[in-house]
């Protein structure tokens, strides 16, 4: 791998902790090898490895917005402190070129019994600035962190949301050339949150380089142009962000379908059911709904599921049912899911999202959201989530809206999901479908115009 051109270079990465049982095995592992090493004897291990990081590659330029995702334990943190030299790799090596900032704990770099005041001096001098840059920084940091009169207040005085504020008005302001962000952000208030992800947006504009992560799938997807997928501390795939966010979303899916096969295999066994069905893999769905072997297209490899019921296409017609995908604002647009049921199932909702060509969610909406509504009006009639399916049963649902969406690109994500209870608290997804369909939105500039993601119809008086 050739970092010449790169600002972060991760090279096979590994890390592994000793875990002891006990402090006398600890104790014995110090003395014990050494003497048994002396007379001649094989050693004896005293504790179990544990392999937070293994063999993780990976490189960033100059400029370049990158996120690192994975479940709790996957080793996200244990790689941003390797970064940013904070924590020593087992073995491999990381090289970075420029100023690091890093918010990566929550108060990681203060001193509880300093003040905010004093912390940003400190924080600053740790980063190589003169207290003359500090001073001429200082307005801009104490403006950004919006604290107020707390700013005079030790650190350890300050709540979580306080503490973060500050945290990040340091690192940002002091111009980097590398900014890491970790979850620390997730404790922010909303309307901050905003802030940072505008300021960091400005930075990478300036060619600041980002490592962020986050498990806000739609801030990832938003902030970054790629991404690594780490699992247990082995890197799954790294690429583009929206492709690495399909995987981590199926191996979500894959985490909760081990949960739900093990439930259902106990409710079997107690009720002398049939066997549970086999889990049906993503490259498996490959049969149209007529029932015929038809080509793999990309769309279908954009696509998981436990397949008691598939989606088999999506079609889009406008207001006299003509089969169209390019709409103008005010008109009415029809969504036609097609699925198939491969088992006798009830309880199902289907659904999609809709964003925009930029990975911005505009809208997820699904045939239990009308249930829903309807049931909290006391009506129990006519409920999609209430109808039974048979077996090779075929079906569409249509979901109609009108358009108020701005000029764009659109992608459809389909789903059909088992819904436990009609709520949305206990679902399996029994097919999913990334770009199952696209449409455009054209506006006519010279009869009705409008700039932005979606149409709020202002009015205006005088």
């Amino acid at each position: 791998m050739s970092c010449n051109d790169n600002v972060i270079c991760v090279e096979n990465i590994s890390k592994c902790y000793q875990i002891y049982n006990n402090p006398r095995d600890r104790l014995k592992q110090f003395f014990i090898p050494k003497f048994e090493s002396l007379v001649g004897r094989e050693s004896t291990q005293f504790y179990s490895e544990f392999w937070a990081l293994q063999n993780v590659n990976f490189e960033i330029k100059k400029g370049e917005a990158a996120g690192i995702i994975g479940r709790n334990g996957s080793g996200k943190s244990t790689l941003l402190q390797i970064i940013t030299g904070t924590l020593t790799p087992s073995s491999g090596k990381v090289l970075t070129k420029g100023r690091i900032a890093a918010l990566l704990e929550l108060g990681s770099g203060f001193n509880p019994e300093f003040t905010g005041r004093e912390n940003i001096y400190l924080n600053g001098a740790v980063l190589g600035l003169t207290k003359t840059e500090i001073d001429n920084k200082f307005d801009s940091i104490a403006g950004f962190a919006d604290i107020g009169a707390h700013l005079d207040q030790p650190v350890k005085t300050y709540s979580s949301g306080m503490m973060v504020r500050l945290a990040f008005a340091v690192q940002v302001q002091l111009e980097p050339d590398i900014l890491i962000v970790d979850e620390a952000l997730a404790v922010g208030d909303a309307l901050f949150q905003k802030r940072c992800f505008r300021q960091i947006e400005k930075l990478t504009s300036n060619g600041v380089t980002l490592l962020f992560v986050s498990h806000d799938q739609e801030s990832v997807r938003t902030l970054t142009n790629k991404s690594v997928l780490l699992d247990r501390g082995r890197q799954i795939m790294s690429g583009l962000s929206s492709e690495v966010l399909l995987e981590y979303r199926r191996l979500l899916h894959d985490e909760e379908n081990k949960f739900y096969s093990n439930l259902t295999e106990e409710i079997s066994e107690r009720t002398n059911t049939e066997t549970v069905l086999e889990i049906t893999k993503s490259e498996s769905v490959s049969v149209s709904s007529d029932g015929e072997q038809i080509e793999t297209l990309r769309s279908d490899k954009l696509s998981f599921g436990e397949g008691e019921a598939v989606i088999d296409k999506v079609e889009l017609f406008n207001i006299q049912n003509e089969k169209v995908n390019v709409f103008n604002p005010g008109e009415n647009i029809k969504i036609r899911v097609h699925f198939t049921v491969n088992q006798q199932i009830d309880k199902l909702n289907v659904g999609v999202r809709i964003r925009n060509k930029e990975g911005v969610k505009i809208y997820s909406w699904g045939t239990l959201n009308q249930d829903m509504f309807k049931l909290s009006n006391g009506e129990k009639d006519d409920l999609f989530w209430s109808k039974k399916f048979n077996k090779g049963q075929k079906n569409f649902v249509d979901l109609e809206f009108d358009c108020s969406l701005g000029s764009n690109l659109y992608e459809i994500q389909a789903s059909v999901s088992y819904e436990e209870t009609p709520d949305y608290f206990s679902q399996r997804i029994l097919h999913w479908r990334d770009e199952a369909a696209f449409f455009h939105v054209h506006v006519l500039r010279d009869v009705y115009f409008f700039g932005g993601l979606t149409d709020l119809k202002m009015k205006a008086k005088w």
